[in-house]
Parts: C-alpha cells; structure tokens; sequence
C-alpha cells in the first residue's frame, strides 16, 4: 500500500524543545519535507545561528554548520561556493538576520549569493526573554519596550519589512513571504520554500523566504490567541505572497551549465 503521509526522512523523529505554539516545528517540517521531495538530503546543509533557531541542528538528519551570531550568510556565502551543487539554506531569526546580521544579509544578497535564507520573523527575541527585535509592531509591548514599541518620542525605530528592503537589490531573484498561523498559509508556504529550493539547485541566484511565525511564550499568549494576533496584526503589516520573483529572467540568463 502506498504511503499517503508519514514522518519526513529529513527530520529527525526526537521530542521538539521548542514551547507550546511556536511556529519553528511547523516550519523545519516544510523544509525537511521539501528537501525530501526534492531528493537533496545527502547534499543538503542548514546553517543554524544564534537565537531559537540553534536548535535546528538536532532535527535535520543531513549537515549543519553553526556560524558566529549575524555571520550566517557569509558562512553561507563560504559554503556554496565551495560546494555549489549543494543546497545551502540560512535558517535565521529577526534578531540574527535584521539585526547583528543587517550588513551580511544585504550584501550577500546583493552579490546574488546562491543560497537560500529562511527568515523566521515573529516579531520578537525569543531565545534571550523577549527584547524588541527590528520587526516588532509600533505598539507591540517586548521587555525593553514595556509600554509597546514608540517610534517617535521613544526612538525606537519602525519596523523592518526585510522582503521589501531586499527587493530593491539586484542580486535578488526570489523573495516570498508566508506564514504558519493556519492550515491554508501552512501549504502556501511550502510552495515558496520548494519554488526557492528548486531555484537555487538551478543555479538562479539569491532567495529568500520570510515566514510570519507565532511566539506565544513571549508574546505572552495561549497558542490559539497567539495565531489570531498574528492574523489581526501581523500580516497587515507584513503582507503574504511572493513580494519580488524575476525567476524566469534569470533562467535565460544562467549559464547552460547552471539550468
């Protein structure tokens, strides 16, 4: 009998350290689930910084490198080029990737690097108590933020939209931003992390997944309620779908070789 729906063989079958309703569960499935659709799990390597996203290395069954804490695309950028039939894939938070990490993501992606960065955006830092991060909401309340995050008098800054800011570079062939909050966006998302693989395998450039994921430990929610602020707060601000895709320009491009 043929086998509908199993475990991924990417993945590891441990119990997840991860808290109750956080999205990063949901989100290594897609990826383990995609690399094995994809029939890349020998030649595949996540590269799991800083932040809640350290954890990736116990759940991927293929090779990890843990770079220094914002360093993970030029570790990356190291990588791939050494191995470029490899899939390389950043795993990154928004305090690794839009905060100590600014300066490596853009550049890299300037350069065109030709791997792949999946941004886990939930609007906080989760590993170290729940400080503000470059993407929490004006208004969104974080330890050093008590009475929300004040642009104006406070100089807290607005929030960072990282798909939109990566859009206006030209070394960028990809950018899709998801969400893991319901069943619906949890599918869609996995086509834009297949669609970003297959690209990068393809030799096409840079591309990058942003997914809007829940927090409830340091949003200090239940998991349902932390699904439904996502929803209500969240996507308006950062809106889903694919934000830049010059995919089919950039298979004209390539070198044969490369398609």
């Amino acid at each position: 009998m043929e086998v509908a729906f199993g475990h991924p063989v990417s993945l590891k079958p441990i119990q997840t350290k991860y808290c109750p309703g956080c999205g990063h569960g949901v989100i290594h499935r897609l990826v383990a689930e995609v690399v094995d659709e994809l029939g890349v799990q020998a030649k595949s390597i996540i590269m799991n910084p800083v932040g809640c996203s350290i954890w990736a290395d116990l759940y991927f069954d293929f090779d990890s490198v843990q770079p220094a804490h914002g360093r993970t695309p030029a570790a990356a950028t190291g990588v791939k080029r050494c191995l470029p039939d490899h899939l390389v894939v950043c795993y990154q938070g928004d305090g690794d990737l839009a905060a100590i990490g600014t300066a490596e993501i853009i550049h890299a992606a300037n350069r065109g690097e030709k791997f792949t960065a999946i941004f886990v955006n939930n609007a906080i830092y989760g590993m170290t108590g729940g400080q503000m991060a470059p993407t929490t909401l004006v208004g969104q309340k974080a330890t050093t933020a008590p009475y929300g995050r004040d642009p104006g008098v406070a100089g807290m800054g607005y929030p960072i939209r990282v798909c939109e800011l990566l859009a206006t570079l030209g070394g960028t062939r990809y950018l899709a931003r998801g969400s893991v909050h319901n069943a619906v966006n949890v599918r869609k998302t996995k086509q834009y992390i297949k669609k970003a693989f297959e690209a990068q395998m393809r030799g096409l450039g840079f591309g990058m997944v942003e997914i809007l994921s829940p927090c409830p430990t340091n949003w200090q929610m239940g998991p349902i309620e932390a699904e439904e602020w996502l929803e209500r707060n969240m996507v308006p601000y950062y809106p889903l779908g694919e934000i830049k895709n010059t995919l089919e320009a950039a298979a004209g491009e390539a070198p044969a070789g490369a398609r």
